[in-house]
């Protein structure tokens, strides 16, 4: 047994797909399929079932890929204290970030921490915030920019700014023309919202004191999948939606969309940098999270440390 054998395991485990799998592995499939046969032979065990249709891990081995994950995390340990001991802020950082923040916050930075950490190489991840938490945990991103996250087991959180959410609505709605926007102002607008899964959605709700989403009427129908449809969606004279400070940056370039501020008390979400506590580059994630700060606009706060 060695690190390439558990390597193929994990890889037909989470593909459930030997081919698959040894696409991700870079060996042809008989090789992988071979060296696991190997392995069971070895150990006398069957680790996978294999039919025509399907490929489905026993109970043995389930309780195999568990340490097989362990010790490939602790592998990689073993390789980023080396890289850390050389140069904490030179190679590859794997960086996940939610699509609600990626398009707005990215081009702001990447410019800047190019030009002061020329080493760091930034490797990128868009996905949704419960996806980007479960890579962290599998040692498949280094860090993930994430909103209003509850520190986990494992992992640390290093908070980085709040973003003020905007009022999205036509500019002849009502609450465009009113001097300030307050809580009990959103109880009766059509909320539109980011489908399931975005935390976006759940934190407009939030903001608007709503417990549950609607499951009848209009508004349940209208679920969208990325912040611009929303925006296309309000044009249309759909509803309003709420816009973090950055989308709202590029949402002003919308001739038939107003954008108005929320002037009460928690109208915002928190970013923070999600990381393994066991992460040695430690100085490339404060790299990261300085050249964050520095390229933040006025309307968006700084959380001080």
């Amino acid at each position: 047994m060695n690190l390439r054998d558990l390597k193929y395991i994990i890889a037909v485990a989470e593909t459930q797909h030997f081919g698959h799998a040894a696409e991700r592995c870079f060996v042809s499939q008989p090789t992988l399929s071979g060296q696991i046969k190997k392995l069971e032979e070895e150990l006398g065990i069957t680790i996978f079932e294999r039919t025509n249709r399907s490929v489905e891990i026993t109970p043995i081995g389930e309780a195999i890929l568990i340490h097989a994950r362990q010790i490939m995390e602790r592998t990689d340990v073993i390789k980023q204290l080396a890289l850390a001991h050389q140069d904490p802020l030179a190679g590859p950082l794997h960086i996940g970030i939610i699509p609600t923040l990626s398009p707005y916050l990215m081009p702001l930075i990447l410019a800047p921490l190019k030009a002061h950490y020329p080493q760091i190489k930034l490797v990128l991840s868009e996905e949704l915030s419960d996806t980007l938490l479960k890579r962290l945990h599998h040692h498949e991103i280094d860090v993930a920019l994430l909103a209003n996250k509850e520190k986990e087991a494992g992992l640390e959180s290093h908070p980085l700014f709040n973003e003020p959410f905007w009022l999205a609505c036509l500019p002849d709605h009502p609450l465009n023309h009113k001097k300030n926007i307050k809580a009990k102002d959103l109880d009766s607008i059509d909320l539109l919202l980011l489908s399931e899964g975005h935390c976006l959605a759940q934190q407009a709700m939030e903001v608007c004191h709503i417990k549950e989403r609607s499951e009848q009427g209009d508004m349940a129908d209208l679920r969208a999948a990325s912040l611009e449809t929303l925006l296309q969606l309000v044009e249309a004279g759909f509803g309003c939606t709420l816009v973090p400070a950055l989308a709202a940056r590029i949402a002003s370039a919308k001739t038939n969309i107003a954008l108005r501020p929320l002037t009460f008390p928690n109208a915002h979400r928190s970013v923070s940098l999600a990381y393994r506590n066991t992460f040695p580059r430690k100085p490339a994630l404060e790299a990261l999270a300085n050249v964050i700060r520095s390229q933040l606009p006025v309307d968006v706060s700084v959380i001080s440390l």
